[in-house]
């Protein structure tokens, strides 16, 4: 048995093939099934949170479409009637239970920008707190590659530090995580427990993660890595086990468990690397970037060597090196405008060259950054 005793608030990703069908419609036994183990975990002082997918499944069988529409506003408009219906399902296999159900449709930005974060964080605590289960969906009515989260397995790893989640569930069509690909190699092994998502972890899902995902393992891999940073163990398991539920919060050894880190970083520090929106780039030179690895020091004017996009003060920005990676990301206190005028100045001269009084020494203060340290995220992030 895994030592589950001190979860409270628990994150169960569905996908659409698990709670809906293009000829038949949703699943409503499903549906039904899963508010029930809802009301025995609530009983049990458990929170469920739920992120769906299914809108544009549910709308083609509701307009009688036979296949998944190419033209893009087409695709909208079914997500649009899907939503519609598939939250009336929620909500009738939730009054069964006698509980209440409320619908959350996000973009990238409601991640990406800070004050939207926090928002949408106290709006899932309250429902929480007040007995709500949230049912949480990419709103893909409005949704275009430019804003869109990409997938639920990310958003719900997104969604995992803003209820402080203790589970994040990911039910899938696979058991779990195995040594190389099962549908291949028939001695594939599945894997129980991974204490640390490292290269041998990522290699397993066949290539390494990204900021953005793009489906299949690797996605998953991508989520753990970002709800275990949070301190949100997350399970990968087979959806065919998702009337187990309770079964798999009480502690019973089902799918790939990965361990929540012990060392979790702050919601700022998290938001910051994972999920902010970034405004533009500053490239420093090797001695700043080495500075940056060993100890924790602010960006100043003398370090940065060229100013890349055009940002304003108080946005969040890329520190990169000279090959491209970015080593950083914090909030600038200058504008692209301003840096541009300061590099390689000392900060004394500031207020004489941008002729105004009261400024900062530093581009980047150390408190307002974040250095992106592979031993810690698993990952190189590289300016595309």
């Amino acid at each position: 048995m895994r030592n589950f005793k001190k979860i409270k608030r628990v994150i169960i990703k569905i996908g659409s093939s698990s709670i809906t069908d293009v000829k038949f419609g949703v699943k409503t036994d499903v549906l039904d099934n899963i508010m029930e183990m809802a009301y025995k975990l609530k009983e049990l002082g458990i929170s469920l949170t739920i992120v769906s997918s299914g809108a544009i499944a549910t709308g083609m069988h509701e307009l009688n479409f036979s296949e998944k529409p190419k033209d893009l506003s087409l695709k909208q408009a079914c997500a649009s009637v899907g939503q519609a219906k598939l939250m009336e399902c929620y909500n009738n296999s939730a009054k069964k239970y006698g509980l209440i159900t409320g619908q959350i449709l996000v973009s990238h930005d409601d991640f990406g920008i800070r004050h939207r974060t926090n928002l949408l964080s106290n709006t899932l605590d309250a429902m929480i707190k007040n007995g709500i289960i949230p049912i949480i969906n990419e709103n893909d009515t409005l949704a275009v590659d430019e804003i869109k989260v990409g997938d639920n397995d990310t958003l719900s790893s997104y969604v995992a530090p803003m209820i402080r989640a203790d589970l994040l569930i990911l039910f899938s069509d696979i058991d779990g995580l195995y040594d190389k690909n099962p549908k291949i190699y028939p001695d594939a092994k599945l894997i129980p427990v991974v204490e640390k998502i490292d290269k041998k972890i990522v290699s397993y899902a066949g290539g390494a993660t990204s900021n953005v995902g793009t489906g299949g393992m690797a996605t998953k891999i991508n989520a753990a890595l970002i709800s275990t940073s949070a301190g949100c163990n997350m399970l990968i398991c087979n959806s065919n086990k998702i009337n187990e539920l309770l079964s798999i919060v009480k502690g019973e050894v089902i799918g790939t468990l990965f361990l929540s880190n012990k060392n979790a970083i702050s919601s700022r520090e998290h938001w910051m690397i994972f999920t902010s929106n970034s405004y533009g780039d500053i490239i420093v030179d090797e001695g700043l970037e080495k500075a940056l690895k060993e100890k924790k020091v602010s960006i100043l004017s003398k370090g940065v060597i060229k100013v890349v996009g055009s940002f304003l003060e108080g946005k969040v920005i890329n520190i990169m090196n000279n090959n491209g990676e970015i080593i950083a990301k914090g909030e600038t206190n200058y504008s692209s405008e301003d840096i541009l005028k300061l590099i390689g100045h000392d900060s004394s001269d500031f207020s004489k060259i941008l002729g105004r009084n009261g400024l900062k020494p530093e581009i980047i203060h150390a408190n307002k950054m974040v250095v992106l340290r592979n031993d810690l995220y698993g990952r190189t992030i590289k300016k595309m």
